[in-house]
C-alpha cells in the first residue's frame, strides 16, 4: 500500500499547503465559488487543446488551459472595481456556466468526449509521478514566496480592502497578482487532482479552520493539519474499499465538513430545541413510512441493521425462513467475493502473478457470482418491501402521532410563554 499511495500523499499535502493559504483569501473575499470558476474556465482551455490535437497532460495543453484561465483571472480582477453595480460572485457563476457549457459542445466533438469529462473532474492523482510532485512542488513554493514577500499587501486587499485603499494601496494591480496566481495555482492543480479535488482542498480545510481559530496564521496551520489529515484518510478509504482515489478524498473532506457542521449545531442548540427537532423529526418520518412504504428509508435500514427483529416482526415464518437462508448465502457469497477481489487487486498491481488464461477466468467468475448475489439481494429487497407494507401502520403511525403530539405540545408552551412576557410588559 505505502508504495502505491506515498506519491498521491505526497501530492495531496503540497496541494494542501497552497491551497489552505489560497482558501483562507477566497473566504474573505466572499468569493467561494471563484476556485470553481477558474477550474473550469482551465479545463475549457484544455478542452481547446485537445480539439487542437494535443494530448491531455501535453506542455501544450498546460499553456492553453493557463491562457484561458488567466484570461479569467483578469476579467475577475476588473470586475471587483465594479462590485458596487454588478456582485463579483454573478459574474463567477456566469463564468462557470458559460465555460462549462462549451467545454461540453467542444468535447462533443472530440473523441471519447465522456472520459476526457470525467478526467477533468476527478482528475488522476493515484498516477501521480515524483517529477510531476516534484514540479508542482518548486512551482508552488514559488508562489508561495512572491506572497510571503507581499503578503501584507496582499492580506490587507483580501480581509480588508477598504483600510487598503485609505492607505493608498493599489488595489487593482493587487488583485491582478492574487488572481493571476491562483490561476496558475489551479491550472496546475486541475491537471491532476480534478476540477472537485481542487475545489475541496481549497475550500474545506480553511472553512473548518475558521470555526476553531480567529488568528489568520492559527487558521492556516490548522487548515494545513486537516488538510494532510482528511488527505490520508481518504487515500485509505480508496485502498480498503477499492474506491476511485479523487471522489473518494472529496467524500472524506465532505463527511469532515457534515460531522463539524454537526457538532456545531448540536453546541448552540437548546434542550427544548433539541426535543421540538426530534418530535418534528419522529413526525415527519412516520408520514413518509405511511404515505411511501416502499420509499428508500435509510433510518429503518439502519435500525433493521443493528436490530433485525424490527423487520423479522413484520414477516409470517415461512418469509423470516427464506430471509435467514438468503442472508447467510449473501454473507458467504460476499467474502468469497472479497478473498478473490483482494487477488485480482494483487494481480492487477504485480504483487502476484496469474497467467492470463487464469485472469480472465478469475474475471468472469467474479462477474459470475456478483450477478448470483445481486439476485439474493433482489429477494432480501422483496422481503424487505413486504415488512415495509406492514410497518407503515406498526411503526409509520406511532411515530407520526407521538411526534405530532410533541410539536403541538411544545408549540403550546411557547405561546403560553410569549403570551406571558406579553402581559409583564404591560404591567410593566
Amino acid at each position: 500500500m505505502s508504495e502505491v499511495v506515498l506519491w498521491p500523499l505526497v501530492a495531496g499535502l503540497v496541494l494542501t499547503v497552497i491551497h489552505a493559504w489560497f482558501g483562507m483569501h477566497v473566504l474573505a473575499r466572499g468569493v467561494v465559488f471563484v476556485d470553481l470558476s477558474l477550474a473550469q474556465v482551465a479545463a475549457l482551455g484544455l478542452t481547446v487543446a485537445i480539439l487542437a490535437g494535443y494530448p491531455v497532460h501535453s506542455e501544450g495543453a498546460y499553456w492553453y488551459a493557463l491562457a484561458f484561465a488567466l484570461g479569467g483571472a483578469l476579467l475577475f480582477a476588473v470586475t471587483r472595481r465594479f462590485e458596487f453595480d454588478i456582485q463579483q460572485e454573478a459574474v463567477i457563476g456566469i463564468v462557470y456556466a458559460v465555460s462549462a457549457s462549451l467545454a461540453v459542445l467542444a468535447l462533443d466533438r472530440a473523441p471519447q468526449g465522456a472520459e476526457h469529462v470525467k478526467q477533468l473532474l476527478i482528475g488522476s492523482i493515484l498516477t501521480v509521478t515524483p517529477d510531476e510532485v516534484a514540479a508542482l512542488a518548486a512551482l508552488y513554493a514559488a508562489i508561495g514566496v512572491v506572497h510571503f514577500v507581499f503578503r501584507r499587501a496582499l492580506v490587507e486587499v483580501s480581509f480588508n480592502p477598504r483600510r487598503a485603499e485609505l492607505r493608498g494601496r493599489r488595489v487593482f494591480l493587487w488583485d491582478c497578482v492574487f488572481y493571476g496566481s491562483f490561476a496558475l495555482v489551479v491550472t496546475s492543480s486541475v491537471r491532476i487532482a480534478g476540477v472537485l479535488l481542487v475545489f475541496a482542498y481549497l475550500i474545506v480545510p480553511a472553512a473548518l479552520a475558521g470555526l476553531a481559530a480567529t488568528d489568520l496564521w492559527r487558521k492556516l496551520l490548522i487548515a494545513w493539519v486537516l488538510g494532510a489529515t482528511l488527505t490520508a484518510c481518504g487515500l485509505s478509504a480508496s485502498w480498503s474499499w477499492d474506491l476511485p482515489t479523487g471522489p473518494a478524498i472529496v467524500s472524506t473532506f465532505g463527511a469532515a465538513a457534515a460531522l463539524v457542521g454537526l457538532i456545531v449545531v448540536l453546541r448552540k442548540a437548546t434542550s427544548r430545541g433539541t426535543a421540538q427537532t426530534l418530535f418534528a423529526a419522529a413526525a415527519t418520518i412516520g408520514l413518509l413510512l405511511i404515505a411511501f412504504p416502499r420509499m428508500h428509508q435509510p433510518w429503518l435500514d439502519a435500525l433493521e441493521h443493528i436490530a433485525p427483529p424490527v423487520q423479522t416482526a413484520f414477516l409470517t415464518r415461512y418469509e423470516r425462513g427464506t430471509r435467514a437462508e438468503t442472508v447467510e448465502s449473501v454473507a458467504r457469497a460476499r467474502a468469497e467475493l472479497a478473498r478473490l477481489r483482494a487477488l485480482e487487486q494483487d494481480v492487477r498491481w504485480g504483487r502476484q502473478e496469474m497467467d492470463p488464461e487464469k485472469t480472465e477466468r478469475l474475471r468472469q467468475y467474479l462477474a459470475g457470482r456478483s450477478e448470483i448475489v445481486a439476485g439474493d439481494e433482489l429477494v432480501l429487497q422483496h422481503l424487505r418491501d413486504k415488512a415495509r407494507e406492514r410497518q407503515r401502520w406498526g411503526l409509520g403511525l406511532p411515530l407520526l402521532l407521538v411526534g405530532a403530539g410533541g410539536v403541538y405540545l411544545f408549540s403550546r408552551r411557547a405561546a403560553a410563554r410569549r403570551a406571558r412576557r406579553h402581559a409583564r410588559a404591560r404591567v410593566a
